[in-house]
């Protein structure tokens, strides 16, 4: 069963000093592998001139990918990842752009410079808590489609996609254990005619209050 994770909506960034090493770390969302590697990308261009440019990234619920950078293996990617998984984050990208002071800091040292960025950097953080939801699939006639559309808009169910065709479709993201109470909504709504169809699941933010 899906279980609520954490993710971020905006770029947090905050930069700490471990024996003369500068290290800038910077967290963002990511939706998916591809705009992780954008934002690092774009994390090495405007800091090019940097040591290092570790990263990590966890998407979904199955990848989970760290990378050193040219440290020794195993001791920036991986606390990186186990700090984003620690706190509970998933869709969301980390990346330790290191500035050399100078000074050895060992295998343990690293690991634990590369994961404390994160976690000082999550601490700064303002997380949005996903919770786990089915899309669902509302088709009603035209005649009905603006007191529907109406109703959806001003209800705490999030609207992803309107499709007019031969009747309107409404994809409406509803949270797992509300579906029963929403299909019942809509059939009061349009009088028992609109066709509400269960669909994929996904997570959208929890709602408080």
């Amino acid at each position: 069963m899906a279980q609520p994770y954490l993710t971020l909506n905006t770029i947090v960034e905050h930069e700490s000093e471990v024996r003369r090493s500068r290290f800038i770390c910077a967290l963002a969302p990511a939706a998916g592998v591809e705009q992780a590697q954008e934002f690092v990308a774009a994390r090495r261009a405007l800091h090019s001139s940097a040591s290092h440019h570790c990263s990590a990234y966890v998407i979904g619920q199955r990848v989970q990918k760290g990378d050193d950078d040219g440290e020794p293996g195993g001791t920036a990617g991986t606390p990186m990842v186990q700090a984003l998984v620690g706190r509970g984050y998933s869709d969301v990208v980390a990346v330790v752009t290191r500035y050399f002071g100078g000074v050895l800091l060992g295998a343990g040292g690293l690991v634990r410079a590369y994961g404390s960025a994160v976690t000082e950097t999550l601490d700064r953080a303002e997380p949005v808590r996903m919770v786990p939801a089915r899309l669902v699939r509302v088709a009603v006639a035209h005649d009905q489609a603006g007191r529907v559309e109406n109703g959806l808009r001003a209800s705490r169910f999030a609207v992803r996609e309107v499709v007019y065709g031969a009747s309107v479709e409404f994809s409406v993201a509803v949270g797992a254990g509300e579906v029963a109470a929403f299909e019942a909504w809509v059939g009061s709504l349009t009088a028992g005619r609109a066709v509400v169809e269960a669909g994929a699941a996904v997570h959208v933010p929890e709602i408080l209050g």
